[in-house]
C-alpha cells in the first residue's frame, strides 16, 4: 500500500495523457467545496428537536441579547441535548473550516511535496468524509461538539490537503498554461457548493419525517457519494518525471520574462523573501474585499432596494418588507436569485481570470482586479443610491468573477516567482491570508453594517460607506503587487541542492522524450468519461443556480 501510494509509483509514463489529471483534481474540489454551501443545514439543524406539541423546542442560546450572552448559550449548546442550535452556534463550523483549512495547507505543504499528491488525496478524503460521519452521529446524538470536531476540525484538515493536492501536480503537467490548469481545478471549489446544496436539500426532503429534519442521514449519504469522487479523484493523480515538458513547447527565457523565474527556491526560505508576504497581502486584500459582501449578499440587497425588488418602486423600505409575511418571502427569493447569480460569477470566473492570466501576465491581472475592483465598489455605492437594480447586480457580478479569479490565480503567480519545486508548499503557507480574510472581511462589513443600524440609518444608506471601505482595501493590495519583483538570485537553490531535494522526494526522471502523439492523443475514451464524470454534476450545479438566479429577470 505505501509503495501504490507513493510519487515513484505515481510517476507517469511518457504515454499517460496530461488531461486527465484536471478531471481528477476536480472531482476532489468539488467534493470539500460543499463547506461553503453548509449553509444549507442551518435553518433544519435549528429546528431538530421537537416538543410534545410538534414544535421546535426552544435554542440554548434564547434570550440572549449581546455578544457574551450569545458565547455563553454556545458553551451550553456544546453538550446540551434538551435545547436547539442557533446559526450562531452552527457557524463556528464555518469559521472552522477555513481556519482549519489555511492551518493545515501550511503545517502539512512540504509533506504533500514529499509524499505526492495521491497520499495528500487519500488522506483528505477520510478527513473530509470522516469529518461528515462524526458530525452526522453528533446530530443523531445532538452533540454541537462532534459536530465541530468532526466537519469543523478533521474536514477543516481534509479541506486543506484537498485544496492545495493538485496544485503542484497541475502546474508542472501544464507550464505553458499555468493559469488555466489550476483555474480547473479551483473552479471545482467555488463550484462544489453549487452542487452540493440542491443535492442537500433534495435529500433532507426525502429523509425528514415529522419528528426529524433528516440531516443526519443526509450527512452519511453525501460522506459516501464524496467518498466515491474523492477516492478516484485521488487514484486519478499522476506526477510527471523531473525533465518532462509538452510537446513544441519552449520554456520562456528568462531575460525576455523575468516575472517567470527559471530556478526554484526551497519551501524553508520562501518566507525570507519580501515577494511572499507581498502576495500574502495581495491575496488577504483581494478576498477581505470580496468574502465579506458575498457573505451578506442577500440581505445586502434586499436592504438597499426593498420595495423595489418586488415592485413596489420607491413606496415600500426594508422596514416595511419585514412586517409583512408574503413580501418578506417574495424579497427573500430575489435575494437568493442574486447569491445565485453571483456564485456562478464566482465559479467561472476563477477558469476565466486564472487562464487569461497566461497571456496577460499574474501581476497586469491583479492590476485589473484591484483598479476594476474598487471602480465597482465606489460605482456600487453610487448606483445604489438612484435604485438602479441591474446596475448595482453588474457590479457584484463583476467582483465575485474577480474574488474568485484571485484564487484560480495566486498559484501560477506563486509558480512564477519561487519555481515549480515547492509551489504546493509554498501556496499552503499562502493560505494563512484567506483564513486571515475569512475573519477580516466578515468582522469588517457585520461591525460597520450593526453599529451603523444601531445609530438609526435607513436600511438602504447602510451599505455605501462600507463599499468605499472596501475600496480602500482594493488600494492596499493594487500598492502591495506593484512592489512585487523578481526574487533576488541569492533565495534560488543550486542545481546540487536541487538533486538532493528531488532525491529526497525520490523523484524519476524521464527516459525519453514523449512524443506529440503521446502527450496529446493517450486514452482517448478515458479522457471522454473522466471529464464526462465531472462536467456532468457541474452542468447540474449550473442548471439548478440559474433557476435560482432567473428571479432577478422574471
Amino acid at each position: 500500500m505505501a509503495s501504490f501510494l507513493s510519487k515513484e509509483y505515481i510517476t507517469a509514463q511518457p504515454s499517460f495523457n496530461r488531461w486527465l489529471v484536471p478531471p481528477a483534481a476536480l472531482a476532489i474540489h468539488l467534493s470539500i467545496g460543499m463547506a461553503y454551501g453548509f449553509s444549507v443545514f442551518w435553518k433544519p439543524l435549528g429546528n431538530a428537536l421537537m416538543g410534545a406539541n410538534g414544535k421546535p423546542l426552544a435554542a440554548c442560546a434564547a434570550g440572549a441579547t449581546n455578544f457574551s450572552e450569545k458565547l455563553s448559550g454556545t458553551a451550553k449548546a456544546l453538550f446540551a441535548t434538551d435545547c436547539n442550535w442557533t446559526q450562531f452556534d452552527l457557524g463556528w463550523m464555518y469559521t472552522l473550516f477555513f481556519v482549519l483549512l489555511g492551518c493545515s495547507a501550511a503545517l502539512w505543504g512540504g509533506w504533500l511535496e514529499r509524499e505526492g499528491p495521491r497520499k495528500a488525496g487519500l488522506v483528505s478524503m477520510l478527513c473530509w468524509c470522516g469529518g461528515l460521519l462524526i458530525s452526522a452521529y453528533g446530530i443523531y446524538v445532538h452533540q454541537l461538539w462532534m459536530m465541530w470536531l468532526g466537519s469543523g476540525v478533521i474536514g477543516g484538515i481534509g479541506l486543506g490537503l484537498g485544496y492545495i493536492s493538485p496544485v503542484s501536480t497541475l502546474i508542472k503537467w501544464f507550464p505553458d498554461h499555468r493559469g488555466m490548469a489550476t483555474g480547473m481545478a479551483i473552479m471545482g471549489f467555488g463550484g462544489g457548493a453549487m452542487i452540493g446544496s440542491p443535492l442537500a436539500t433534495k435529500l433532507m426532503a426525502h429523509f425528514a419525517t415529522p419528528g426529524n429534519v433528516g440531516v443526519w442521514q443526509t450527512f452519511v449519504v453525501l460522506a459516501a457519494i464524496y467518498a466515491v469522487f474523492m477516492l478516484c479523484g485521488a487514484l486519478g493523480y499522476r506526477v510527471p518525471p523531473v525533465g518532462w515538458k509538452p510537446a513544441n513547447w519552449t520554456p520562456p527565457v528568462a531575460a525576455t520574462n523575468t516575472m517567470i523565474a527559471s530556478k526554484n527556491v526551497h519551501l524553508k526560505n520562501a518566507h525570507k523573501t519580501p515577494q511572499f508576504w507581498l502576495l500574502w497581502l495581495v491575496l488577504c486584500m483581494n478576498v477581505s474585499a470580496g468574502i465579506g459582501i458575498i457573505g451578506a449578499a442577500a440581505p445586502m440587497l434586499q436592504e438597499t432596494f426593498g420595495g423595489a425588488l418586488i415592485g413596489h418602486v420607491g413606496v415600500v423600505g426594508f422596514a416595511d418588507i419585514k412586517k409583512d409575511e408574503a413580501m418578506t418571502a417574495a424579497a427573500a427569493a430575489v435575494g437568493a436569485g442574486f447569491v445565485g447569480l453571483i456564485s456562478l460569477f464566482n465559479i467561472f470566473g476563477r477558469f476565466a481570470w486564472a487562464t487569461s492570466s497566461d497571456k496577460l501576465g499574474r501581476k497586469r491581472t491583479y492590476y485589473i482586479f484591484f483598479i476594476l475592483g474598487a471602480i465597482m465598489y465606489c460605482t456600487a455605492s453610487y448606483v445604489a443610491g438612484f435604485k438602479s437594480l441591474a446596475l448595482f447586480v453588474a457590479c457584484f457580478c463583476v467582483i465575485a468573477s474577480m474574488y474568485g479569479g484571485g484564487f484560480a490565480t495566486i498559484p501560477a503567480y506563486l509558480a512564477d516567482m519561487f519555481g515549480t519545486q515547492f509551489v504546493g508548499a509554498i501556496h499552503g503557507r499562502l493560505l494563512t491570508a484567506w483564513s486571515t480574510a475569512g475573519i477580516l472581511g466578515p468582522v469588517v462589513v457585520n461591525y460597520m453594517h450593526d453599529t451603523r443600524l444601531e445609530k438609526g440609518i435607513p436600511f438602504d444608506q447602510v451599505y455605501a460607506p462600507i463599499f468605499v471601505v472596501l475600496a480602500g482595501l482594493m488600494v492596499v493590495g493594487f500598492i502591495a503587487n506593484m512592489l512585487v519583483k523578481p526574487v533576488a538570485d541569492k533565495y534560488f537553490m543550486t542545481n546540487a541542492e536541487l538533486e538532493e531535494v528531488r532525491k529526497v522526494s525520490h523523484e524519476k526522471s524521464m527516459q525519453n522524450e514523449p512524443s506529440v502523439a503521446q502527450v496529446n492523443n493517450a486514452h482517448p475514451i478515458l479522457v471522454k468519461l473522466s471529464w464526462a464524470a465531472v462536467l456532468i454534476p457541474i452542468s447540474y450545479g449550473v442548471w439548478s443556480t440559474i433557476q435560482k438566479a432567473w428571479v432577478l429577470f422574471s
